[in-house]
């Protein structure tokens, strides 16, 4: 009885957070477009692996499991249970704390939480890419995946970085577009190499940002050449390779990649 009673006000808490949240994105009028969430399965243990543009991303990959009823339990940085309101909502919600110094224990911490058959959120690279292009990718997701049988469903967000993101100011104008692409699930080997699964994860994960970011509603004015565009596709962003210099954030496991666009 005092499991079903604490699983429900997990539930609820949830859910509460959600609406709030919801009335948040209609506050900022955003013009959000979800592809492919039927995708993410209904039940049984699931990642959703996304990539990580802005502060709202938790938010929006959210969404891509609303269709299938599902809460996402995300992996998430340790400092926000520092405020301890933020920090008690998170913990009822059921997210999971993660000290990159000492990553073990939010690892045992998802794993148990896919063996009871969660959705679990991940981040994999560990911080937002100034360069809009995937960044190296932690290895947490893909062990995971490989070490539980769940499925890797992968995400890719674009459009929020105009909004709040690192290194910039918020810019909360109304009526932004959004694009939320929800890719087909895919299993990875116990014996998999991880190493390779990691650069399979991010070719995939940049073959559908690149989808996005061509999509007409996100291509710039003529003739500017805004911050919030990447490099390559003629946007004031830095360069993967000068990106990576800036970066603090990026952990020394990440694995170097292989997928990014050409400078």
């Amino acid at each position: 009885m005092a499991v079903v009673c604490e699983r429900a006000g997990v539930e609820g808490t949830y859910t509460a957070a959600t609406g709030a949240a919801r009335i948040v994105l209609r506050a900022l009028g955003l013009r959000i477009d979800l592809l492919g969430d039927e995708q993410v399965p209904a039940s049984g243990p699931v990642l959703l692996v996304s990539n990580h543009v802005s502060f709202l991303d938790f938010v929006l990959v959210g969404l891509a499991a609303r269709r299938s009823r599902r809460h996402v339990r995300f992996l998430t940085r340790y400092d926000v249970w520092r405020h301890p309101l933020v920090g008690r909502a998170m913990t009822a919600m059921g997210h999971v704390p993660v000290d990159r110094a000492a990553p073990a224990g939010a690892y045992l911490h998802a794993r148990s939480l896919l063996r009871r058959g969660e959705a679990v959120g991940v981040f994999p690279e560990a911080g937002i890419s100034l360069s809009w292009t995937v960044r190296g990718l932690l290895p947490g997701a893909v062990a995971l995946a490989a070490d539980t049988g769940a499925p890797i469903v992968p995400v890719t967000i674009w459009g929020p970085q105009r909004v709040a993101t690192a290194l910039h100011r918020p810019d909360l104008r109304r009526g932004r577009p959004v694009s939320i692409s929800v890719g087909a699930p895919y299993t990875v080997a116990p014996d998999a190499d991880r190493t390779a699964e990691l650069h399979r994860l991010g070719g995939r994960l940049q073959r559908m940002l690149d989808e996005l970011q061509e999509r007409p509603e996100h291509q710039p004015p003529a003739g500017e050449e805004p911050w919030w565009h990447p490099a390559h596709l003629g946007g004031g962003a830095p360069t993967p390779l000068d990106a990576r210099a800036r970066e603090r954030t990026v952990h020394p496991r990440a694995v170097t990649p292989s997928w990014a666009p050409p400078a």
